[in-house]
């Protein structure tokens, strides 16, 4: 009988840490996914991913406790060239028809001063999954005219497409005409889900 008191109340006493994690979801309309490759060595060219959703908990306690989860719709693919987006969504690159989405899933979140953080997590771009890690920071909170309790959130990040079997390639005289170092920048404003009543 004692056994069974002594594990109802540590169940109690840890039933409050476990709802210090907040739910936040990101306003796309206020967000952006975006990325750049240098072209023939040169210049970087930049496009981004209009269509995506993202979700995170968020342990204010304790930030390593955290995670985040995001969809993106790979045949959103979009670098102001109708020509070139359309190679881009073809199995050259993003293969849409086969792999319609990109995801990443945090495996670790570790903090550090002011806001800033190192999420760890797999990226899947191409139907591969490789790890990535993001650096990042968070905002504090704030409240909108609405009500809504929001906070921002920025990470950046560099992976080799040709580890994701993004491997098309052709040189010129000068070098590759699409680097292999793609770089990933993210401005999210998040939004707190509010209680169900």
């Amino acid at each position: 009988m004692k056994s069974i008191l002594r594990i109802a109340l540590a169940a109690a006493l840890a039933a409050p840490a476990l709802g210090l994690a907040d739910t936040w979801n990101v306003d796309a309309s206020h967000s952006s996914v975006g990325f750049s490759v240098r072209h023939l060595v040169i210049a970087d060219v930049k496009g981004d991913f209009p269509k995506f959703t993202a979700k995170a908990t968020i342990d204010e306690k304790d930030l390593a406790r955290s995670a985040v989860e995001a969809t993106i719709d790979a045949a959103s693919v979009s670098t102001r060239d109708e020509k070139r987006d359309g190679h881009l969504k073809s199995p050259d690159f993003f293969d849409v028809a086969r792999c319609p989405t990109l995801t990443f899933k945090s495996t670790k979140v570790e903090p550090g001063a002011e806001g800033k953080l190192k999420i760890a997590g797999d990226l899947t771009m191409r139907c591969v999954t490789k790890p990535v890690v993001l650096d990042g920071e968070l905002t504090k909170e704030i409240k909108d005219a609405s009500g809504n309790t929001r906070r921002g959130f920025s990470a950046t990040a560099q992976v080799n497409r040709k580890e994701f079997g993004v491997s098309w390639s052709k040189s010129v005289d000068v070098g590759a005409v699409v680097g292999d170092t793609v770089k990933i920048e993210i401005q999210a404003e998040l939004v707190k889900e509010q209680p169900k009543k």
